[in-house]
């Protein structure tokens, strides 16, 4: 296996941050169950905190499902989702340690940490999903499609709604399909390096 840090090109730096947006309207066009996997496949690959991989995802395609999804929502995000192909619900498994022996198989006795202290494991879930819910933007995109992230909802309405009996718990959501330009917003300033950085 030959490892590679050549730079990617100026295309695919637009393709992944300079010229990428996030979407609020979306055009007609599914996102296929193949697609889906092979977001999936590619972003399963994004580290974590010893292997943890405590992203779990709920794809909301059907119109039922869509249904059960929409009075969770703020009022500006309802029309958002219900346009999208697919919204995806970006949850965190809480119980990810008991994967152990799946995850970590070399040292599985390590994941005792996390199944002692559920504040740890809250805590590391969210954490460790909130960077592969990043990985998840970035693979749609590389993928070809848009992306519109959205944290605008009621997070206990959601967690009834599509996890009531297990562990898995709501970080966001991200809608995902072909966006529509006409819909974007004018793009918002960022800070400069000077004021969200510093080199110590």
């Amino acid at each position: 296996m030959t490892l590679c840090a050549t730079p990617l090109t100026p295309d695919a730096l637009d393709t992944l941050f300079l010229q990428a947006r996030s979407h609020n309207g979306w055009l007609d066009g599914g996102v296929s169950d193949a697609a889906l996997v092979q977001l999936y496949d590619i972003v399963k690959h994004g580290p974590t905190s010893a292997n943890c991989s405590p992203m779990r995802i709920v794809f909301v395609r059907s119109a039922e499902a869509k249904a059960r999804l929409l009075p969770a929502l703020a009022p500006a995000n309802v029309e958002k989702v219900r346009q999208a192909p697919v919204t995806a619900i970006v949850a965190y498994d809480t119980h990810f340690h008991a994967l152990g022996e799946t995850l970590f198989p070399h040292r599985p006795a390590m994941y005792d940490t996390f199944a002692n202290d559920p504040a740890l494991a809250q805590e590391t879930a969210m954490r460790n999903s909130s960077m592969q819910g990043g990985y998840l933007i970035l693979a749609a995109r590389a993928l070809g499609l848009d992306c519109g992230p959205l944290s605008g909802f009621d997070a206990e309405a959601v967690n009834r709604t599509f996890f009531a009996d297990g562990p898995w718990r709501v970080n966001f959501l991200c809608n995902l399909g072909r966006g529509d330009p006409q819909r974007l917003f004018a793009r918002l300033p960022r800070l400069p390096f000077g004021q969200a950085c510093r080199i110590e």
